[in-house]
């Protein structure tokens, strides 16, 4: 038996052995630039508390498992740091430069979480790079315009961070864009002209960028349009119209000028954001609109209200320069319930034939105050509306005048 038993223990030793050089073969099998590399990007970020993403990152097994690396053959091709189910605590740290080393690399995103420092500029070096996707973080500096040299590039998230600068007109040049998402930073400039005709999303909302849209600065190809919350200027109406696959607008708080096209109204949107602009001009829709929810508000539209704006569930016409009567098919959609919202105080209405006593649904909601007119009937209004419920007569004969 102590013979068989001695025999049992070397058997092991071999089996171990065996087992520590398959081991060291499988780190083998990674390219050492690559290999290199992660420890790099090891080294510069950590798990914030309550993580554990990096618990699998040992690099006495085969990085190819590591949890957010994919290999093929002996490469790394995408790199996802973080754990992604939501609520994770995320990552702190810097990107190392080292990354630009994955020279196979088609896909890189980090999780929200506490990233923080610039861009490093070896991410031009990723030839392949066809996804980035750093948001929700802390990244500051400004956009590397060598990311222009990315020709494979469809996916770019960089959102909710702390970017400044301008974006460079280098980004706007890459052929294959589908995706940018740039909003909630601090960029500043001018918007460059997008040449990609597969781009479906531009997201450049709450930023500080300026300027003016040239027609033909965007593609037709756009499905998701959304540059609120910034100091653009100028007209939009010969670029809107170009835009027909739009199924999501928000223009709110620029200052864009001149008309709202009416070719708009026909487009496949849900929610058609223009409040807080300067536009000006009467708004004239060719057909009944189906959009949902129209935001025209807080702008200096003039001339009469479309009866046409009666199939919309939430409009919102109030603070502008509207005249004459409140059209009587917004009134009879009102009292049915299908107009949810229907603000119009703020204007230079003269007139809405609705009973006093009517009863306005209870998921409903009227506003009229502040008009040329004594509202027939009394309904709550928002706070910001003010308390006087009738436009000074001095007013009214101005606008008149």
């Amino acid at each position: 038996m102590g013979k068989q038993g001695r025999m049992s223990v070397a058997s092991y030793a071999l089996f171990l052995l065996a087992l520590f050089q398959c081991r060291l073969l499988a780190v083998a099998i990674l390219d050492p630039l690559d290999f290199l590399a992660l420890q790099s990007i090891r080294k510069s970020l950590h798990d914030l508390p309550g993580s554990n993403f990096f618990a699998s990152w040992d690099f006495t097994s085969d990085p190819c498992n590591f949890a957010g690396v994919y290999c093929e053959s002996d490469k790394v091709i995408a790199l996802n740091l973080g754990d992604p189910r939501a609520g994770s605590p995320g990552l702190t740290g810097r990107i190392d430069p080292a990354i630009g080393k994955l020279s196979a690399l088609t896909e890189l995103s980090i999780v929200p979480g506490r990233i923080y420092g610039t861009l490093p500029q070896s991410i031009s070096q990723l030839k392949d790079l066809r996804f980035l996707a750093i948001s929700r973080n802390f990244i500051s500096g400004s956009i590397p315009a060598t990311l222009g040299q990315l020709r494979s590039l469809k996916t770019l998230d960089l959102s909710y961070n702390q970017l400044t600068g301008e974006i460079p007109h280098s980004i706007g040049t890459l052929p294959e864009l589908t995706n940018v998402i740039l909003c909630h930073n601090h960029l500043s400039g001018s918007i460059p002209p997008f040449v990609s005709q597969m781009l479906t999303r531009l997201d450049l909302k709450h930023n500080a960028l300026s300027g003016t849209l040239a027609p033909d600065s965007l593609p037709p190809s756009l499905q998701s349009l959304s540059l609120g919350w910034n100091q653009l200027t100028g007209p939009v109406d010969q670029l809107l119209s170009r835009l027909d696959q739009l199924n999501y607008l928000d223009l709110s708080l620029n200052q864009f000028t001149g008309t709202i096209p009416s070719r708009i109204f026909t487009f496949p949107i849900t929610n058609l954001q223009l409040e807080r602009n300067l536009f000006n001009g009467a708004v004239q829709p060719s057909d009944q609109v189906t959009i949902s929810t129209v935001d025209l508000s807080h702008n200096r539209l003039s001339g009469e209200i479309s009866p046409l704006f009666s199939t919309v569930q939430n409009l919102y016409l109030n603070n502008n320069r509207f005249t004459g009567q409140v059209p009587a098919s917004l009134v009879d959609r009102l009292l049915s319930a299908s107009i949810q919202i229907l603000y119009l105080q703020h204007n230079y209405l003269t007139g809405i034939q609705i009973n006093p006593t009517a009863a306005i649904p209870v998921s409903s909601s009227l506003c009229l105050q502040y008009n040329c007119m004594v509202p027939p009937i009394q309904t709550p209004c928002p706070l910001k509306a003010g308390v006087q419920k009738t436009r000074p007569t001095a007013q009214c004969n101005d606008w008149k005048g």
